[in-house]
């Protein structure tokens, strides 16, 4: 099931560089909370394979329930973390986009955020795959643009680094190749390995604001605008701005683990 690709609000800028704001329902949400963001969000792919690991280690009724615990998830999310896996989803569905290890692989506690881009993957043009970078802020402010688009942490100055500093996405390259040699997606990571070898600016850029306010096409207008200069001719750069329904941020970890405890009872 795919989210909805919701209803264009406005749009900046033209391909290579452009921002986009769409507007999602209730129901749209909804539904993209109980199916493609919950199995992203609790990594329903990872968790299936460690509990074939585990589960063989596990011989008593003791020992099962011991199992059951460490898979559990019901215990406080944060709105960010939401807003990634939207994020992720939407990306997925409608940009060709694919992120292949789950940052949360990576965490050694619950709720740290880890260094880098927020997404790390692939996606496709007509050249075939490439890198994909991607970042992603979450917001209920009122005012436009939000305080997540600006300043040394913000959105904009994210996507510049990845854009202007090599040694980044060279991290974020090495990231992806530890994990990638025994993977199913290892042929894609070789097609993009190879165009970034060549041109090391041949890489796609996603922001993505997730927001619960009434669309507003100054949100993104700035951030179009300034990584829209001095572009490398061979880096994409597309920011998007999903509107959630008012007031809906606030909440949306607990009912998010809400549509999930349900699914599990």
């Amino acid at each position: 099931m795919k989210v909805a690709v919701g209803e264009t609000a406005y749009t900046l800028g033209v391909d290579p560089c452009s921002g986009l704001g769409l507007r999602w329902t209730a129901d749209e949400l909804e539904a993209a909370i109980k199916r493609p963001v919950a199995a992203i969000l609790f990594d329903d792919a990872g968790k299936n394979e460690i509990k074939d690991i585990l589960a063989g280690l596990a011989e008593t009724e003791f020992q099962q329930e011991g199992l059951r615990r460490v898979l559990s998830d019901f215990g406080p999310i944060e709105h960010w973390r939401v807003g990634e896996a939207l994020a992720e989803a939407y990306l997925t569905d409608h940009r060709d986009c694919c992120f292949p290890w789950p940052g949360a692989r990576d965490m050694r506690k619950r709720g740290s955020s880890l260094p880098g881009a927020d997404l790390v993957g692939f996606g496709i043009d007509n050249q075939g795959d490439r890198f994909a970078f991607s970042e992603v802020k979450t917001s209920s402010e009122t005012k436009h643009p939000p305080s997540v688009i600006h300043g040394q942490k913000g959105l904009t100055h994210q996507l510049k680094n990845l854009r202007d500093n090599v040694s980044i996405r060279n991290d974020l390259v090495r990231y992806l190749a530890y994990r990638a040699k025994s993977a199913d997606w290892n042929v894609r990571f070789q097609q993009a390995g190879r165009r970034y070898l060549r041109n090391k600016s041949d890489i796609q850029l996603l922001g993505v604001l997730i927001r619960d306010v009434e669309p507003h096409q100054n949100d993104l207008r700035a951030s179009v605008k300034r990584l829209a200069q001095e572009r490398p001719l061979a880096t994409g750069i597309e920011i998007l701005a999903l509107y959630l329904p008012i007031g809906s941020i606030k909440g949306i970890g607990e009912a998010t683990n809400a549509a999930r405890t349900r699914g599990a009872s």
